[in-house]
C-alpha cells in the first residue's frame, strides 16, 4: 500500500471519527458552560448570548473572578474578563463557540482555552464600524501553551 493512500485513509478515518463525535454532541445536546463574571461587565453578557445562540446551555454566576482563575490554573498572562467551565475544561475570555465545540470533539490534553485580553470583533466584543482583529485561541495547561486556533472576529482562519 502506498504511503499516500495510508495518509488519505488515515485522514478519512480521523474525519469520520470527528464527524461522529460532532454528530453525537448535537444529538445528545451540548454540555452546560458555567460562566463566572464580574457583575459590572457588559461584554461578558454578550459572550454568554453568543454561546446560547450556538446552542450551549449557560449558567452565570456573578462574583469577583480572579480567585477562581487562580484556582483553576489560568496563567495570569491569559486572564480576561470572565471564566467558563465546560466538560472538565476552562474557557477564559472571548473564546468563539466554534473553538469550544472543536475542543469538546478533539479532547486535547490541557486545562482549557483562552483568548487573553478583549480583541475587537471577538464574540462579545463586536463594535459597529470597527474592523475585527486577528487573534489566537490558546490551549493551556501544565505542559505549557500552544496556539489552538486563529480567528478574525468570529471567523476561523
Amino acid at each position: 500500500m502506498s504511503s499516500a493512500f495510508r495518509t488519505s485513509r488515515r485522514a478519512l478515518l480521523l474525519g469520520l471519527g470527528s464527524a461522529a463525535v460532532s454528530t453525537r454532541l448535537r444529538a445528545e445536546g451540548l454540555p452546560e458552560i458555567k460562566v463566572t463574571k464580574d457583575p459590572s461587565c457588559g461584554c461578558c453578557d454578550a459572550w454568554v448570548e453568543h454561546l446560547k445562540a450556538a446552542g450551549f446551555p449557560v449558567s452565570v454566576t456573578q462574583l469577583p473572578v480572579n480567585p477562581l482563575k487562580a484556582k483553576l490554573g489560568v496563567p495570569k498572562s491569559l486572564y480576561s474578563c470572565h471564566t467558563g467551565q465546560v466538560a472538565g475544561y476552562v474557557v477564559e475570555g472571548h473564546v468563539p463557540a466554534s473553538a469550544i465545540r472543536r475542543l469538546l470533539v478533539e479532547r486535547p490534553r490541557g486545562t482549557g482555552l483562552a483568548v487573553p485580553g478583549m480583541p475587537a470583533g471577538s464574540p462579545g466584543m463586536e463594535v459597529e464600524g470597527m474592523e475585527p482583529e486577528t487573534y489566537e485561541v490558546t490551549l493551556f495547561g501544565p505542559s505549557g501553551q500552544r496556539t489552538f486556533a486563529r480567528y478574525r472576529g468570529n471567523q476561523a482562519l
